[in-house]
């Protein structure tokens, strides 16, 4: 504890726990969207109780990974290579979780376009959907917790500091996961802007498993873009409700 109010004491520190606060929140944001489209598919009165379970797990695993820090470094030297490139333990979680990413979105998409394709297994996955979808939201925490421990890692090497910035996003995710899971479901075609947006996400981490480095500028700046004209849509729909009543 000493030594925590020692690091405070430096300017430096505040500055990366700040930095780092952000990127962790930024990283956090992938992992709410899918778990709020997830939870979603639930009945009402269990959602907000598989946000918690959701978020609490995504906590616990980071709290966990940054207890063996010295392994998780090491989860990126290579281990094997495939078509000529080298691949490391992270690389092949990277891929592993992109892939899942892009057909759990692909999935929700045809779901959502031809729902009546979907109409008779609905009933009989009511019973254990709650399972299925704590599992999956545990396969992407697993992915999401390994890329934001070594974000961490690569930015500060006090993990104090790496403790607190994870526990400062993941609180901002738990207040913020039942206003955004409401808010998609209350807007029909904000469901497909963020299965796109997860579609991006999964690509964007295959990408970087096999060495392809995407700036996370421009992802972020599309994603924005996107987000920028769907509300223009929502906006001038709004207005036409409101002249129409």
């Amino acid at each position: 504890m000493e030594t925590f109010f020692a690091l405070l004491q430096d300017p430096a520190v505040w500055v990366a726990l700040a930095t780092l606060v952000v990127m962790e929140v930024v990283l956090g944001i992938d992992n709410l969207i899918f778990i709020s489209i997830l939870t979603n598919r639930l009945p009402v009165e269990s959602r907000e109780r598989a946000r918690r379970i959701g978020i609490g797990l995504a906590l616990i695993m980071r709290l966990g990974l940054l207890a063996t820090v010295a392994w998780i470094v090491r989860l990126t030297e290579p281990v094997v290579t495939i078509l000529g490139n080298e691949l490391s333990w992270k690389d092949l979680i990277l891929i592993a979780g992109g892939l899942f990413l892009v057909w759990k979105a692909t999935k929700e998409i045809h779901h959502h376009v031809d729902p009546a394709d979907h109409e008779d297994t609905m009933v009989g996955a009511a019973t254990s959907t709650f399972a299925g979808v704590i599992g999956q939201i545990l396969i992407l925490d697993l992915v999401f917790s390994i890329d934001s421990i070594i974000t961490a890692v690569g930015m500060t090497p006090h993990v104090e500091i790496m403790v607190v910035a994870v526990v400062a996003a993941v609180t901002v995710m738990l207040v913020a996961a039942n206003p955004l899971a409401n808010f998609i479901e209350r807007n029909p075609t904000i469901v497909m802007l963020a299965l796109s947006f997860l579609l991006l996400i999964g690509t964007t981490l295959i990408a970087e498993g096999f060495g392809v480095h995407v700036p996370k500028g421009y992802i972020y700046a599309a994603m924005a873009f996107s987000a920028l004209v769907e509300g223009l849509n929502m906006w001038a729909r709004n207005a036409r409700l409101r002249r129409k009543g």
